[in-house]
Parts: C-alpha cells; structure tokens; sequence
C-alpha cells in the first residue's frame, strides 16, 4: 500500500475534524477524494504530510509510519496546492528549477528532470516568462510544475485545474493520465465530478470527518441505479396512463411535465420495451426518446444531500 490510515481522528477543540478515518491507497492508483466543503479532506492530507498532529491514529507512507521528520519519506512525495505558490521575481525556468532543487541537490539531474516536467505541462514556449506574463491557466501548469518536478512517486494534486480556460485544463488532465502511466500514485481532490470519472480508478466520498462511499465509479453509481432516466417527448398522457407506466418493470417513479415524460428506472433494460409496448398498445405518439445514466454527480448529491455547506 502506497497509503494506509488505520483509526485517524483529529480534533479542533469541540470540533471532531477527522472521525476515525479509515482510508488506504494502493500503488498506481489515482484515488478522488471527494466530499462536501469542511468534509475533512484538506485535514486528511494535511495529517499524512505530517504538516498537522493528529490525537489517535496511525499514518503509513510507502509501509512505513509517517512523521514530521521522516524526510527519506517527503521526498518522495509531490504536493500541488490549490493556492499558486511560485515566486514572482524568478522565470518559469528559475522557478521550476528551484523547487525541484529542494529534492534533488545534483544539477545534471536536476536538468533533466526540469526539462521533463516543461515538456509534461507544456511551458516549452514560457521558459524565460515571468509568472506575472502568464494567463491564469499557465500559472497553474507552472504550479504543478514546480510540484512535480523531482519525479516523486506519491502525489496530492488539490483542485489543480480551478479557474483555468478550456485549453490548460485539457492539459493538466492529460499531464496528470501520464504520470499515472509513469507509475505515480495520485490523490486528486476536485468538485469537478466530470474529472474524476475521467481520471480516477478509485474514489473515496468524505463527510463529518469518515469515508461514507468509496469503490470504482461503477460500484457508487449502482447505489443509485435509481438516477437512471429515460426522457420521451409524448404529449396528452392521461393519468390513468401515467399511473400504468409508473407500475412498469424497474419503474421507480415518472415525472410529466409540458409533454415530456421522464422515467427514473432501477434497470432501463427492464423498463424500456414494456414501455414501448404500452405506448404501441395504446397508441401514443412518442418522440426524442433517449437515455441518461446516473453520473457522478448524482452519487455525490445522494450520498451527502443537497443542502448548501460552508
């Protein structure tokens, strides 16, 4: 295991952060780390980093207990925060080249590696810029550059791609895919669903400080098969139509607004051609039918409510 929590609980005075958290990691996965805001997620990651002290609980890295002095561990690790943090006064070379030059001390190597990670985000062009010359979505590639550099085998990116154009964000994604199929590890922490069914093998939902759902994002979706949906224009359903097709195989409830019916099924295998059947039977006129399977996004609504947090 690349990360193994066992029983982790952190406190703030009254305020249970961290709830007995149990997570692990294996080697080559890209977990998403998901959960509302004051879930516990930055306090999670801020405990395996030894950059907070936790009251209970034990922290694994790479099989090995982590502590604020276990700098062989550290080294290993890449951490990309959500805030940029570069420096304004140094090029993006200088910038790059500093950063990783706290884990790496020889220069040729240095280089290389420097070079690489240019190449990773796509500063080929931006060497010499300084970071006030760059557009918001260069600035964040040159921040997970400066995160990345020294080729660590464990990586936290927190919210990597927030506030950036269409372009950067292709990008980051892509640069993120390869240094998966490089071998690093990586916890991706977003509120972008669409990124983590991209990106992610396995995710963790978080709230009140625990783990509440975790697994492929197959496995979270059939725990809500019930977010299926099936839309079909047919217009002048009578209720006693509507109730018929509410008792239909796999038929969860309908709803019928303005001509269009929508269908929430356990199974749209099941529920599809009973219905078809029933609307050749009673002859009813039907168009635009198509399908939406249950995303991410609704998992994660399910799972944690729709309430706003802070």
């Amino acid at each position: 295991m690349m990360i193994e929590i066992n029983n982790l609980v952190k406190r703030y005075g009254d305020l249970t952060a961290l709830n007995h958290l149990q997570l692990s990691v294996k080697k080559g996965d890209v977990l998403g780390l998901l959960g509302p805001n004051g879930c516990g997620k930055t306090t999670a990651i801020n405990c395996m980093l030894s950059l907070l002290r936790f009251d209970r609980g034990e922290i694994k890295l790479f099989g090995e207990r982590m502590a604020p002095d276990r700098y062989d561990l550290k080294r290993r690790i890449g951490v990309v925060t959500q805030e940029i943090a570069v420096f304004e006064e140094l090029t993006v070379l200088d910038n790059i080249d500093y950063y990783c030059g706290l884990y790496i001390d020889d220069k040729n190597q240095r280089q290389i590696c420097v070079a690489d990670v240019i190449k990773l985000v796509g500063l080929e062009d931006f060497r010499k810029f300084r970071p006030r010359q760059l557009s918001g979505g260069l600035k964040r590639r040159l921040n997970i550059a400066c995160g990345i550099a020294h080729k660590p085998e464990l990586i936290f990116l927190d919210e990597p791609t927030v506030a950036v154009d269409p372009q950067s964000r292709s990008r980051i994604l892509e640069s993120i895919k390869e240094l998966n199929r490089q071998g690093a590890t990586i916890v991706y922490t977003t509120h972008y669903m669409e990124e983590v069914e991209l990106l992610c093998n396995q995710i963790v939902i978080m709230d009140q400080g625990k783990v509440i759902a975790e697994g492929t994002k197959e496995e979270l979706k059939s725990m809500v098969r019930d977010e299926d949906k099936l839309v079909v224009a047919a217009s002048g359903l009578t209720p006693q139509q509507q109730q018929v097709i509410q008792q239909l195989p796999g038929v969860v409830k309908i709803d019928y607004h303005a001509g269009q019916l929508t269908l929430h099924s356990s199974s749209l295998e099941l529920s599809l051609l009973p219905l078809l059947e029933y609307f050749k039977e009673q002859a009813i006129a039907y168009a635009h039918l198509h399908t939406e399977e249950a995303t991410l996004n609704d998992v994660f609504l399910a799972i944690t409510g729709k309430g706003l947090r802070d």
